[in-house]
């Protein structure tokens, strides 16, 4: 059981995808299982393992998928000789204390456009731990001598590779290409899916005529609403310098769960 745990874990690491790992770290008297027991949760509710069963491990299971989303470890403790134990048929007379720990992959940063931003972008967002793919029309522009940090670095068609493209839940997007007719192309083809973080450069007018664009292409309001869009941390960025560092600082901020309003208030915005 172990090696399955550990197997997938592994696998998220690689796939860049959320989950997080509970192994019960002690016990006392009789418990369903013993020191070491480990499970691996994912943030869609799957579950790999088990460190027991019943209710105890579904609670467990929820936290984990909390610790998920706030990228904080914790330690939980289970009586398993209380009311809810006899409820659920668990009556064992132990205790145990489980330890939840978030994984932290190394998640893919998808950049779509291969400018003077794109460089700095690609550059500082591998600096502080994403595996970049760069995707550009242009073969002048998206090689690996501009990119030098980045994993990938596709030349394709944008609209139709990002309609192909296989794109994990848990992948990051910065839609930055040299116009709106490719930006809204881009935006077209990503729209609906569940993706961690889009988000979208431009000014407040060209976000709102694009955003017009999708509802009425009937893009969903609350796919919208997730959309990071002017994209980056609001501090008065200028250069392409600057507004790298605004981008990567937002892409940080979502990483780490402490962005959780900027999309909400970004759609407030533009309204």
């Amino acid at each position: 059981m172990h090696e399955a745990v550990f197997a997938a874990a592994l696998g998220a690491l690689e796939q860049g995808e959320d989950a997080a790992l509970v192994t019960i770290v002690s016990t006392q008297g009789s418990t369903p299982q013993r020191t070491g027991a480990r499970m691996l949760v994912f943030a869609d509710g799957r579950i790999i393992g088990t460190i027991g069963g019943g209710c105890y491990e579904n609670d467990a299971a929820g936290k984990a998928r909390e610790s998920i989303r706030t990228r904080k470890a914790g330690v939980a403790r289970y009586d398993l000789s209380d009311g809810l134990a006899e409820e659920n048929g668990l009556i064992c007379g132990g205790r145990m204390e489980v330890f939840i720990e978030p994984l932290d992959p190394s998640p893919r940063l998808l950049v779509v456009g291969a400018g003077h931003v794109s460089q700095h972008v690609a550059r500082l967002a591998a600096d502080v731990g994403f595996r970049v793919h760069v995707l550009d029309d242009r073969e002048s522009f998206a090689h690996r001598d501009r990119f030098p940090s980045a994993t990938d670095v596709t030349v394709a068609d944008i609209a139709e590779y990002l309609a192909a493209a296989a794109l994990s839940p848990a992948a990051y997007v910065v839609v930055v290409t040299r116009g709106h007719t490719h930006d809204l192309a881009a935006m077209r083809a990503l729209a609906g899916r569940p993706l961690r973080y889009v988000g979208m450069i431009g000014s407040r007018a060209k976000v709102a005529r694009i955003f017009d664009a999708l509802a009425g292409d009937g893009v969903p309001a609350e796919w919208l609403c997730g959309v990071r869009a002017p994209i980056g941390l609001q501090i008065g960025a200028v250069t392409p310098e600057e507004i790298a560092v605004s981008i990567v600082a937002e892409l940080v901020a979502v990483r780490r769960g402490v962005a959780a309003e900027a999309a909400t208030t970004a759609m407030k915005d533009r309204r």
